[in-house]
């Protein structure tokens, strides 16, 4: 739960919360519109189920539009759909990639700190100071 929690905030923070739930938004019109003008689709859940398979350009072909405004809301879905699916993901590896740069710099200022005051810390400090450093030496030799 917790990393859907995390995706939830980094997509709120982001503002990407607002092209998602448009996506979403899209999908239920497109769904219910579908639903309403093409003669081939019994009720808005497959309405709903064919925008989502247009727009994720799976396109399993079991419904297809056969009128006019059905391939033309066909072709906005699965436009918004490639959008979104390149642009969600993509702003949330942006910030997860400067969340990750932001923590290690203020790990390694945290550090440099330490090693600033090396003559007042005590026995622990420095054990601990030196378990780290060798963590870091660790991880930098893979």
């Amino acid at each position: 739960m917790k990393p859907l929690r995390r995706i939830f905030n980094i997509l709120k923070h982001t503002g990407t919360i607002r092209i998602f739930f448009f996506y979403l938004f899209v999908l239920c019109i497109g769904g219910i519109v579908i639903c309403l003008i093409e003669p081939k689709v019994n009720g808005v859940f497959e309405g709903i189920y064919f925008c989502f398979v247009a727009s994720s350009t799976i396109g399993f072909g079991d419904i297809v539009p056969v009128t006019v405004l059905g391939r033309i809301i066909t072709i906005i879905v699965t436009l918004i759909g490639i959008l979104t699916t390149a642009m969600v993901p993509g702003v949330v590896v942006a910030y997860y990639t400067e969340y990750l740069k932001a923590q290690e710099k203020e790990t390694i200022s945290t550090f440099m700190e330490k090693l600033e005051h090396l003559p007042e810390l005590d026995k622990n400090e420095l054990e601990d100071l030196s378990e780290r450093v060798k963590e870091f030496r660790k991880k930098n030799n893979k």
